[in-house]
């Protein structure tokens, strides 16, 4: 950690740098309230109920059962002695600190360019593309039905845990879908506003994305490929649905 220090300094140092002799140009972005209000409480319910009623939507086997050597070389290398930690970190990492560091930043952002009114819509169109590419994961979750990992045998010879409702459900991971979304959505977001600071959330954004994906290879939840397609998915929503919907007003 303590080598991050400077290069955290350094980072912040190049950036001050660079924006320091621009110019703001802070621009607003289109959206259609009732449409984008529907569209996030929607969402936001099918995500909300899926979870709700995961015992009775849960595959009751799986239909993807086997690894691969890729997969099987990162669980191997990457997995922690202790997995439930880095479950609880994972959680903490992607359900408080992503974002709470990604819309925090985007604050900052918008009040250094002294445009704080525009950090309340901000969030909410940043809440969209979140809970959009959520209920995809859910959907994939649920249709593809891939065994988790821990249900193989411990590359230290312990058997696997007792089959649940959350077994076959690792495809594909949700926290690094979450994280990545938030990250991209925010940075994205950031960028079209024109904010001169618009870098920061895409580059801490992504760093703590990328450490939740790890995380979640670590407490054995899910495989390499379960992140990788998580974190596509995720910037790939983060991205389409500010630019492709909300892009600058006369843009």
């Amino acid at each position: 950690m303590k080598g991050l220090a400077p290069v955290a300094v350094a980072t912040w140092t190049a950036l001050m740098l660079v924006t320091s002799g621009a110019q703001a140009q802070v621009r607003q972005l289109r959206w259609d309230p009732p449409v984008d209000a529907t569209v996030t409480l929607v969402g936001g319910a099918l995500w909300l109920a899926s979870i709700a009623l995961h015992s009775e939507l849960a595959p009751p086997a799986c239909r993807w059962c086997r690894g691969d050597a890729l997969d099987d070389g990162a669980r191997e290398r990457l997995l922690w002695r202790d997995p439930r930690l880095a479950q609880d970190v994972s959680d903490v990492t992607a359900f408080a600190l992503v974002p709470t560091a990604t819309l925090g930043l985007d604050a900052l952002a918008a009040a250094h360019d002294h445009a704080p009114r525009g950090v309340g819509l901000d969030a909410f169109l940043v809440l969209e593309a979140t809970v959009l590419a959520l209920d995809l994961n859910q959907l994939a979750k649920l249709l593809v039905a891939r065994e988790r990992p821990y249900m193989h045998f411990h590359p230290d010879g312990s058997p696997p845990r007792p089959h649940t409702a959350d077994s076959d459900v690792s495809f594909f991971s949700g926290h690094a879908t979450e994280t990545f979304a938030l990250a991209a959505a925010t940075g994205t977001v950031a960028t079209m506003r024109g904010y001169r600071w618009a870098p920061v959330p895409w580059i801490v954004g992504g760093g703590l994305a990328a450490g939740t994906g790890y995380l979640r290879i670590a407490a054995d939840r899910h495989w390499l490929t379960d992140v990788l397609v998580g974190m596509i998915v995720g910037i790939g929503v983060g991205i389409a649905v500010p630019l492709l919907f909300h892009a600058p007003a006369g843009g």
